[in-house]
């Protein structure tokens, strides 16, 4: 339906043009500008615009652990892998192991992977994030009494040590890549230093820390994975 307004003066006369649209919401109506109208009244003109309009945008994320695996052998220095190193960073320099869970095996996929263990997660939370955390603080005492003057320099992943471990293996019910001994660089006072991460697995192309400072322990505490003065170097291993 369409309502016309109008008025007339001595000098100038104006008309608004109307469209009455219909409410998604039920029967009642509004009004609103069909077209800009003008209005000439001796000194210019005047413009009428519809309102301005707003659009609001969802981003939704994927826990990649719902996701079936893949048979992709990762790539380190990737953006997201960089991410990964820069959380776990984060935890170490902190001593909280919070930060650094980004970088760490997703629970939801070591639940697809432990197919011949009781109860997955719980084993997740209760045995490797509860290990850790316990690695992470000790790699944040490592750093000494100012932990935050350290800054990261690269994590090396040996690449050429990287190995398939098939279905069937340590309680796995899904085949992923492994590598052992990839390197945390990183500078303290001046001088280059390092430590390991005892073992990262893969899950649909992607490198996580499963093992930070030791897969098998001697005792309860945190571990270091072999510490030294500049690089380091990593040494292959064929754990699962």
């Amino acid at each position: 339906m369409v309502v016309v307004a109008g008025a007339a003066g001595a000098a100038a006369a104006a008309a608004i043009v109307y469209v009455v649209l219909p409410s998604p919401s039920g029967p009642r109506a509004r009004t609103a500008p069909l077209t800009s109208a003008t209005a000439t009244a001796g000194r210019g003109t005047t413009t009428s615009t519809p309102p301005p309009t707003t659009t609001t945008t969802t981003t939704t994320t994927t826990d990649p652990g719902t996701l079936p695996q893949t048979a992709v052998f990762p790539a380190s220095g990737t953006p997201q892998f960089d991410a990964e190193m820069a959380a776990l960073w984060q935890g170490i320099v902190t001593g909280s192991v919070t930060p650094a869970l980004p970088a760490f095996f997703p629970r939801t996929a070591y639940e697809q992977l432990k197919t011949g263990i009781g109860d997955p997660a719980g084993d997740w939370q209760n045995r490797l994030v509860a290990d850790y955390a316990l690695d992470v603080q000790a790699a944040h005492a490592a750093l000494g009494p100012d932990p935050a003057q350290a800054s990261l320099v690269t994590v090396s992943v040996p690449q050429q040590y990287g190995h398939w471990i098939p279905p069937g293996v340590c309680d796995n019910g899904i085949g992923y890549y492994e590598v052992a001994n990839s390197r945390v660089v990183y500078q303290l006072q001046g001088q280059t230093r390092s430590f390991g991460i005892a073992s990262m697995i893969s899950w649909r192309g992607v490198w996580y820390v499963v093992h930070l400072g030791a897969i098998l322990r001697g005792s309860a505490g945190g571990v270091v994975d072999d510490p030294a003065s500049g690089p380091g170097t990593s040494a292959p291993s064929t754990t699962c």
